[in-house]
Order: structure tokens, then sequence, then C-alpha cells
């Protein structure tokens, strides 16, 4: 009787963490708050072209420039507490280590995307204080916010037509969009602005949760 085959060995797990310029290692399948830094998100973001980089300008439009802006037209819409602002700026903030794709693309992947940026989603609220999943009204709100700036960028940047972004991103409150121009800047100087601003968002957020003087 022939010997039995050898054991195959155990494949190894496929890697699935990144290691992160802060020099973090972060598992993109199971992420703790532990190993998210703001300067990592900000760094990552303003090298993430939104458009698959398909924008005018001699800068790409980033992620962070987009985040910047939704969070600014988030408290037009309406008075926000500083918490769901700073919600409103990390928005898109997993997409610093999985990239921004444009909704087609995201729909043909299906739902697996959507988890992937669900827990990246919860990781990086919890480590800065929200809520892992955000009330809905807030939701619906920030939202809003970012088909608004899509509409922004589609007419100004990434060669739509007011009638084509009307169709795909819904016609904007004339009062939300009057007199906004869209100007690419070099990474450096986003990144700075949204590292800026989150400091900002985190001091009030902080400021307003009793018995927190400071993080």
């Amino acid at each position: 009787m022939p010997a039995a085959p050898p054991p195959k060995p155990a494949r190894k797990p496929a890697r699935a963490w990144q290691r992160m310029l802060s020099g973090r290692r972060l598992d993109l399948l199971d992420p703790t708050p532990v190993d998210i830094e703001i300067e990592d998100i900000a760094h990552g973001l303003a090298f993430v072209a939104r458009w698959n980089g398909q924008t005018t300008g001699d800068w790409p439009y980033s992620v962070a420039e987009h985040s910047l802006l939704v969070e600014t037209l988030f408290a037009q819409i309406g008075p926000q507490p500083a918490k769901w602002r700073l919600a409103a700026l990390l928005h898109d903030a997993p997409e610093y280590v999985i990239g921004d794709m444009i909704s087609p693309v995201k729909a043909a992947v299906g739902p697996d995307y959507g988890a992937l940026d669900a827990r990246l989603s919860a990781a990086i609220h919890i480590r800065f204080g929200l809520p892992a999943v955000l009330p809905e009204a807030v939701k619906r709100t920030i939202k809003r916010a970012d088909r608004v700036s899509a509409w922004l960028e589609a007419t100004q940047i990434a060669g739509f037509s007011a009638a084509e972004a009307d169709r795909f991103f819904g016609r904007p409150d004339p009062g939300l969009v009057a007199g906004r121009h869209i100007a690419p800047r070099p990474p450096a100087e986003v990144r700075a602005a949204f590292t800026m601003r989150h400091a900002e968002l985190q001091a009030a957020a902080d400021s307003d949760r009793p018995g927190l003087t400071g993080r």
C-alpha cells in the first residue's frame, strides 16, 4: 500500500495591514482606534485624487480638499455642534488607506467595499471621540453637503455641464453654491489646512463634553 502523501503546509494568511508613516500598523480588515493617527489621515487624503484625477488644473483635487469643503457646506446648511462638524470633516477619512472610487465603481464592487469602509469609519470615529455609527439625521445632512460639493466639483473642474450634474447629484440650493470657486492646491498645503481644521474642531468638540478638558 503506497504511503500517504505528506500534508500540505498551511497557507499563510494574506497580509491585510499597512504600515503608516506614523509607524502604526493598521489592519485594514480589523482596524483598531489605537492605530489611527490624524497625521496619517491628513497625509493620505491630501494625496488621494477625487474623480480619478480627471480634473482641470496643475494639481489633483484631493479628498482632503473635498472634506474641507463638505465640512463648510455642512455647517452652512444649518447650525451644528463641533462634534458633528468634526464628523463631516472625517466623512471620507477611510479613503486615506482604501483610496477613492467613483460611485459607479463602488456599486460594481458591491457590499464588500461598504463593509470595509464601515469598519474603518467606526474605528476612526471612536479614535476621535465620536459615536462609532453616526445618527441618521447627521448622516443625511453630511450626505447632502457631500452632494453639493460633488456638484460644484463636477461643474467647475471635472467637465460636467450643469444639466448633467443636476441629473447625477441633484440641483443644489443656490445659496450654498453662490460665490464658491474651487481651485486645487498643492498636497502639502491642503494637508496642513486639513490638520489645522481637525485640531480646531477636535478642541471644540472636547470642550463641549462634560468632564473632558482635552485629549
